[in-house]
């Protein structure tokens, strides 16, 4: 890499024995003058998604406006509730049955960010509607090496119905580049980084853990060139490539682990290399490399599945090793109702972990949180009921007037929000899935 001016270009990257690390956003990319300008910050959009609903009255908020309380589900966010406002009041529309079967999943979950009715099959005649995250990837056309990012926990389903006639399709994800294409979801950390890093051949399993046993780091290839980028940076921009070089290392390390540990070895049934044997280390790697991503601007859009809609996952680390789907249909049983409740707290402190990355990574003058659209929501609010019509939604960041409880008027869709989303992340639409016109009272007044 020759750098022949002051100003380093925004598409600068590290380079080494053919490997390249894209580089964190840097004032060095950027005249000196504008260099703390937020308006010249690039915007992005992270959704996170928990399946199965939320037992309402331990989430929803008594108060509207600034001075509510936070109930217990919601406690884990107290740190930053300067930052994200709790929306109640919204549904989807489009998730009602309209006469077809009664299968509540199969439709409240493509609809979540499509505001879409979901054509009911179990076939490859699948049909729903473009996500908001895909229409906003599209609109930032290829600023991005990778569009979007789609992210989970869980593996795909198998091919047939999930639902009752419903496709596998409309519950392993959330995104949807056209009506007839959904985006599957990565589970395995492996691959992302190696998405976002190179050394996409692909590897069977045991060359991939004879790779990770080799312990060879990335940066090992591109030290060269980071210490001669190195040395004609600034102070500051020189602190956000080591921190931005410390936590690739960090997360390279978290995954090689992984890929050494017993499950790696453990036959035909084993967990793919690079999933970390424990549920709270996978979902906070996979938070961790969402981060990376957008900090390194390789992807501004980025979706994550806690796990995929009608999830049984057990929770014995938080003493519940009941069914996750089975709890949510409660029938009101309070012993139920109280273990699902604790689920979905667990959840919300895997969101508090993912606000808090964002919010402590330097970008430009500020952090990730200021220039981010965060949405986080189910889509179901009482699952026992399958309520698609009163949902739990959260949108956090920068871009939004947080510290409040919104109430939009009962029967507002949802795509209301997504619609005032898109245009927070200035995409000039006036029209999205079954809007009526964006949702007021999310901007900064």
């Amino acid at each position: 890499m020759i750098i022949k001016r002051a100003s380093l270009s925004r598409r600068t990257v590290l380079r080494g024995l053919g490997t390249t690390l894209a580089l964190p956003f840097l004032e060095a990319m950027m005249p000196a003058a504008r260099a703390a300008d937020m308006a010249q910050r690039p915007k992005r959009l992270s959704v996170f998604y928990t399946p199965n609903g939320m037992t309402m009255d331990a989430y929803r908020p008594a108060v509207v406006g600034a001075d509510y309380a936070l109930p217990p589900i919601l406690a884990p966010l107290e740190p930053y509730r300067a930052d994200m406002v709790v929306v109640s009041g919204l549904g989807h529309p489009q998730a009602a049955a309209f006469g077809d079967r009664p299968a509540g999943h199969g439709r409240s979950c493509p609809a979540f960010l499509t505001g879409t009715h979901a054509r009911q099959t179990e076939g490859p005649d699948i049909h729903c509607g473009v996500s908001m995250d895909q229409v906003f990837a599209a609109h930032l056309g290829e600023t991005t090496t990778i569009p979007s990012l789609e992210l989970g926990i869980d593996q795909a389903s198998l091919l047939g119905s999930c639902d009752i006639n419903y496709s596998c399709a409309y519950t392993n994800g959330i995104s949807w580049l056209t009506p007839t294409v959904p985006l599957p979801v990565t589970a395995n950390p492996r691959d992302v980084f190696e998405r976002l890093f190179g050394d996409g051949e692909a590897l069977d399993p045991a060359s991939r853990l004879a790779q990770a046993r080799r312990q060879a780091s990335i940066l090992d290839y591109v030290s060269e060139d980071a210490a001669r980028l190195s040395g004609r940076l600034g102070a500051e921009d020189k602190r956000k490539l080591d921190e931005y070089l410390d936590a690739t290392r960090a997360i390279e390390k978290r995954i090689q682990r992984a890929a050494t540990g017993p499950q790696a070895e453990a036959g035909g049934f084993a967990q793919p290399v690079g999933i970390p044997a424990e549920f709270a280390e996978h979902v906070r790697l996979m938070i961790d490399l969402q981060v990376l991503a957008m900090q390194a601007d390789l992807t501004r859009v980025c979706t994550f599945m806690l796990g995929r809609e009608i999830s049984n996952r057990t929770y014995p680390e938080i003493g519940v090793p009941d069914s996750h789907h089975m709890l949510s249909h409660h029938g009101k049983n309070s012993d139920k109702m109280a273990k699902l409740a604790l689920i979905n707290r667990y959840h919300m402190e895997f969101f508090a972990y993912a606000l808090k990355r964002l919010k402590e990574t330097r970008d430009g003058a500020g952090s990730l949180l200021d220039t981010t659209l965060v949405i986080r929501g189910s889509a179901f609010g009482d699952s026992n009921e399958h309520d698609f019509m009163d949902l739990p939604v959260i949108v956090a960041g920068g871009l939004v007037q947080g510290g409040r409880h919104l109430a939009a008027e009962k029967g507002t869709t949802m795509s209301n929000l997504l619609l005032a989303g898109l245009n927070l992340l200035d995409v000039p639409a006036a029209k999205f899935g079954d809007s009526t016109g964006p949702l007021a009272g999310l901007a900064h007044a």
